[in-house]
């Protein structure tokens, strides 16, 4: 029997992604986004226990891939702190928040996998938001995974830009674009293997 597998941001080119992974894998998935019943909001608390309190109702959650979060891209003169503190809230607190809160929810033994990017270890033009963002959250998961109880596992994929986001392309030159579905795949690496507080580097 598959596992049950929460994906908040499954209309995302990587939640769709992953979910196609989960269910190739033979996986229940779970999908919830802003536009799910119930809505998940990253940057609102009680949206993010709300679906954990119905998703459990059911059963318990196995697994949990986070594939939501924004930041802005601007060049470094035009960011503002403001810039800066959006980015940490959206990507980086929500996502904290899924673990802190649902952690509960999980099943002895499940795992969380959260989603960062290729600008955290190599800068671009227009990214130093993404930058900081991306460094805190795999920061964050290497730390996390020394303090989470019942063997839950946490790790992070961390992709290239993508193949299917070519309005991102020019912002990243040089750089070769990676396939949605390698990330897919690392999320089941990270849901059906052992490892943990690992960066899945793509």
């Amino acid at each position: 029997m598959g596992k049950r597998i929460l994906i908040i941001g499954a209309g995302g080119t990587i939640g769709r992604a992953a979910a196609a992974a989960a269910l190739e894998a033979g996986h229940h998935v779970i999908p919830a986004s802003r536009s799910t019943t119930p809505a998940v909001d990253l940057t609102d608390p009680a949206s993010i226990d709300a679906l954990f309190a119905e998703v459990a109702a059911s059963g318990p959650v196995d697994a949990v891939v986070c594939a939501a979060g924004s930041v802005p891209f601007k060049p470094f003169a035009e960011l503002t702190v403001d810039d800066y503190r959006a980015g940490l809230t959206d990507k980086t607190l929500g996502q904290i928040a899924v673990v802190v809160r649902g952690v509960e929810a999980v099943a002895d033994g499940g795992s969380f996998t959260l989603t960062s990017g290729v600008l955290s270890r190599h800068p671009v033009a227009t990214g130093t938001a993404a930058s900081a963002v991306n460094g805190a959250l795999e920061s964050f998961v290497m730390a996390a995974a020394t303090g989470l109880p019942r063997g839950i596992r946490i790790n992070a994929v961390s992709p290239n830009v993508l193949i299917e986001s070519p309005g991102y392309h020019a912002s990243f030159p040089g750089f070769t674009p990676v396939p949605a579905a390698e990330a897919g795949r690392s999320v089941i690496r990270s849901v059906d293997g052992v490892e943990t507080g690992q960066v899945f580097r793509l």
